[in-house]
């Protein structure tokens, strides 16, 4: 007589940059399960915490841009007020341009960089 597996538990996890992501699934039919469905839900397990992973990663690197944007932001809020102390026949295209955004434009919003773990890519379970 064959055994037949009615519960089956799945359980992924992985380790990157000091961080942990674990991913766990429950299988549960009273007519049985085949190893090939418990196989799919550990490949279904493993693509959440791959996912996971890759979130991971994007929050982390637009954080780095966040604290590098507010240096910009600085940086070009500064030199802005520098072009418009200067005469107008002495500034040059790009200080003209410079000066024509930041006094026209949301020129703030070029150096936002959002990112709150949203599902920017699909993954097929």
């Amino acid at each position: 007589m064959k055994t037949k597996i009615k519960n089956a538990s799945v359980k992924v996890m992985l380790s990157y940059d000091y961080s942990h992501f674990e991913a766990l699934m429950s299988l549960e039919n009273d007519n049985g399960l085949t190893t090939k469905e418990i196989d799919e839900a550990r490949k279904d397990c493993q693509r959440l915490a791959d996912k996971a992973v890759g979130q991971y990663r994007k929050a982390k690197e637009m954080a780095e841009l966040r604290h590098d944007g507010q240096y910009q932001m600085r940086n070009f809020e500064h030199e802005c007020q520098k072009i418009s102390e200067k005469k107008e026949g002495d500034r040059t295209l790009k200080e003209i341009a410079m000066l024509k955004q930041y006094q026209d434009e949301d020129w703030q919003s070029q150096f936002a960089y959002g990112y709150d773990y949203d599902d920017d890519e699909e993954y097929v379970l």
